[in-house]
């Protein structure tokens, strides 16, 4: 009997203490989630009232403005203007296909764009917008406005897009905006936005940074899906810096039109400050196709187009120098000494090198003899010829480096080529062969390996100019120097006007002497541009004509007797070059033309040149009108 109670008293504690632990792992558990949900909903609130919040709330940015960009004169070049684009909700319409068949009776659809709508509207959730078509005529949006209830989903949105006013007349100097590659970014979030544009060319890629500004933000409400139920607010970017160049618009439409159907480039600048006051390349190309988005089509035409409108021929166009070389081949040999502006030689019509022969342009008769003034004015071939002889091509060579050429200018334009003054060891390691004395020969006329861009030969001329100054071309100014300038006026201005450019460290009266020369080529009978002379003695300016062989001609054909130039297939004519400066007396212009197989720069150059000088002078204001200009930083 004892021994049942015991067990059932031993039983009743095993049952208590069970239940007791029972009970108190129920408390532990219940006090963890008691506190948890402490920690959670107390201690932890604010963090999670931020994700949910983040969760709810979205913050997408908005692309800024683009700045202006303007000429010297304030007139706009490059400009935003509305765009308007159709989009499309596929959520909205039953049939995507038939609303697209409907939208296309009223405006044109491509099929390229109706199969990349349909393929991004299958890709990207059903209440975010597709891009049908932009830049729509008012016209157009018009038509879709009036027809909006038979296009379920269609709607018309409104942005920017950049514009050029003068259209091919600026397209090498402004270059244009395009979409962003996938290789041009860089981690900036503004980058990737579809319809973010940036600079590709010209001054809109050199100062893209300054043009493109600042962005925005937005934000507004989704639900759960991401669908926008509303923008709770809103800041505005800040548009892009405007950029002022000191091209003169009135100007260059004026060269552009001189052109006309010429493959040719022109270039004017300031011989004292390097402003670049109309630089163009012709044929060219309407950089607003690149801004609505450029077809397959058109830009296959624009790379089979023989004369490279793409090509801003003004920095990238490689030209040998031609007779335009023999003013710098002239100013060499009065440098080194060894030739005095009096020396004269007798020009026969042609040299005789070992038992190569050399002709003169005048190959019949020859010049007759000549001292280093003449010889200039009529371009005698044989003189330097025999100039080149004597100095030899390291004189040459230093000398063309001094006045700009065989190097980048450093204007603040992207695709600049160096040209190239070839030299004994570049020979040796590029051709594989010695340099010949009738090489040096060939480059005391502007033929042999040497290369020169149009505007290093307008360094060139500017750096005659100007007395032998360092000078350096430009586009943009720097507004920030201006207003720099303003508020300091007394300190600034005098000491701006106090400073003294860079010294070449040329002879001025060796440098008189080639002045002279040139002036003879344009305002003295027998000169080689004499016929293109401006008679207003206040306008008149100096120059060298210079033309360049393509091709070389055989001793059969010479025996045979030359064709003309104009019974040549085009390519095969020689390219004719013009520099020049005006006005002779006070230099203030350099102007370089270069009319690509336009047979002789006493022909189709130096026409140009003249009207273009004279338009430039006309346009000009006079000096104490002028706004100090410096080239701007890039930032």
């Amino acid at each position: 009997m004892a021994t049942s109670r015991q067990k059932e008293t031993d039983r009743a504690k095993l049952l208590t203490r069970r239940a007791v632990l029972l009970a108190g792992g129920k408390l532990a558990l219940f006090s963890t989630l008691i506190g948890r949900l402490y920690y959670l909903q107390v201690l932890e609130s604010d963090r999670y009232t931020m994700l949910a919040e983040d969760n709810r709330i979205n913050l997408r940015l908005v692309p800024p403005q683009r700045g202006l960009i303007v000429d010297r004169n304030g007139e706009q070049v490059a400009t935003n203007q509305q765009n308007y684009r159709v989009v499309i909700v596929s959520e909205q319409t039953r049939d995507l296909e038939a609303t697209l068949n409907r939208l296309g009776t009223l405006i044109p659809v491509s099929e390229r764009d109706r199969r990349r709508v349909l393929r991004e509207a299958r890709r990207k959730r059903g209440f975010v917008p597709v891009m049908i078509r932009e830049n729509l005529s008012w016209e157009e949006v018009a038509r879709v406005e009036i027809n909006a209830p038979d296009l379920p989903g269609i709607g018309i949105e409104v942005g920017l897009s950049r514009h050029y006013p003068h259209g091919t007349a600026s397209a090498h100097v402004l270059g244009y905006v395009a979409a962003v590659s996938e290789a041009e970014l860089t981690g900036d979030p503004l980058l990737e936005l579809p319809e973010f544009k940036i600079g590709k060319n010209g001054v809109e890629k050199t100062y893209d940074l300054t043009l493109r500004g600042t962005a925005g933000t937005s934000q507004v409400e989704v639900n759960a899906l991401g669908r926008v139920i509303r923008e709770l607010a809103r800041e505005e970017g800040q548009m892009g810096r405007p950029v002022t160049l000191t091209l003169d618009m009135g100007l260059q439409r004026f060269v552009m039109n001189r052109l006309g159907e010429e493959s040719a480039s022109v270039v004017v600048m300031d011989v004292h400050s390097g402003a670049i006051l109309a630089l163009a390349s012709n044929p060219s190309f309407d950089p607003n196709q690149f801004s609505k988005g450029l077809s397959a089509k058109d830009w296959e035409e624009l790379l089979s187009n023989p004369r490279a409108p793409l090509t801003n021929k003004v920095i990238a166009g490689q030209y040998a120098p031609g007779s335009t070389f023999k003013v710098c081949v002239a100013l060499a040999a009065l440098e080194s000494g060894l030739i005095a502006p009096t020396y004269r030689h007798t020009c026969y019509g042609h040299i005789e090198v070992g038992d190569l022969r050399l002709h003169c342009w005048k190959h019949k008769g020859g010049h007759g003899t000549l001292d280093l003034y003449q010889a200039i004015a009529r371009s005698c071939d044989v003189y330097f010829y025999e100039v080149a002889r004597r100095i030899g091509l390291e004189r040459i060579a230093q000398t063309a480096r001094r006045l700009g050429l065989g190097t980048p200018s450093g204007i603040d334009l992207p695709g600049e080529r160096p040209g190239l003054i070839p030299s004994r060891e570049w020979k040796l390691a590029v051709v594989g062969q010695p340099w010949q004395l009738t090489e040096t020969l060939m480059l005391g006329m502007g033929q042999s390996y040497i290369l020169t861009t149009p505007l290093q030969l307008t360094v060139m001329a500017a750096r005659i100019a100007n007395g032998g100054f360092m000078v350096k071309p430009h586009l943009a100014r720097d507004l920030a120097v201006s207003d720099r300038i303003s508020e300091r006026s007394g300190q600034r201005a005098q000491a701006r006007q106090q400073a003294q450019p860079e010294s070449l460290g040329f002879s001025p009266a060796h440098l008189a002497v080639v002045q002279q020369g040139m002036n003879m080529v344009s305002n003295e009978p027998g000169g080689t541009a004499f016929s293109s002379r401006i008679k207003d003695k206040a306008m008149a300016l100096a120059g060298k004509t210079g033309s360049v062989q393509v091709r070389r001609i055989t001793m059969a054909e010479r025996l045979a007797g030359l064709r003309k130039q104009e019974d040549l297939p085009w390519h095969e004519r020689d390219h004719a070059l013009f520099i020049s400066y005006a006005p002779v007396d006070r230099p203030r212009f350099a102007c370089t033309v270069v009319v690509e197989h336009g047979i002789g720069g006493s022909r189709s150059a130096a026409p140009i040149a003249h009207d273009v000088l004279i338009e430039a002078q006309k346009l000009a204001p006079p000096r104490s009108r002028q706004i100090a200009e410096a080239p701007p930083s890039r930032g």
